[in-house]
């Protein structure tokens, strides 16, 4: 499993985003510039977190976006599985995929699938506040 760009940089949105809730709406090109992210770049991963209803937008003066939920409400997991295509650790276990021909003899099967489920749960269990609460190390506070 390797976490895209996107969803790299869609964490970091969320955390500035949460980090700044209390000015209301935020302008995405003040996120652009904290993050050094472009804001072309910017604009396509807005589209999915509003789309997944995780972000809501003003449009206008006095515009910008904001989280529809507190920090707490948002799992690091539900972030990542809007920007990602999977989070599966082999393509067996991605979703709606092709079942794999060996699946009822595979001995690796129940390896793959404790291990995603141990990925899942770690995501899971991380909130976008608990990345807020970090320390000056990067480390964060749960």
């Amino acid at each position: 499993m390797l976490i895209s760009t996107k969803g790299r940089y869609a964490l970091r949105v969320m955390i500035d985003l949460a980090e700044h809730r209390t000015e209301g709406y935020v302008p995405l090109k003040e996120v652009a510039e904290r993050q050094d992210i472009s804001e072309k770049y910017l604009e396509s991963i807005i589209k999915l977190l509003v789309k997944g209803k995780i972000l809501t937008g003003l449009r206008g003066k006095g515009g910008g976006y904001r989280l529809t939920k507190s920090p707490e409400e948002y799992s690091v997991g539900a972030v990542l599985r809007l920007t990602e295509e999977s989070l599966a650790p082999v393509a067996c276990l991605e979703g709606e995929s092709v079942s794999c021909p060996r699946m009822s003899e595979c001995r690796t099967l129940p390896m793959w699938r404790g291990l995603d489920k141990v990925i899942r749960d770690y995501l899971d269990n991380i909130t976008v506040a608990d990345l807020t609460a970090s320390d000056s190390g990067g480390n964060y506070v749960i």
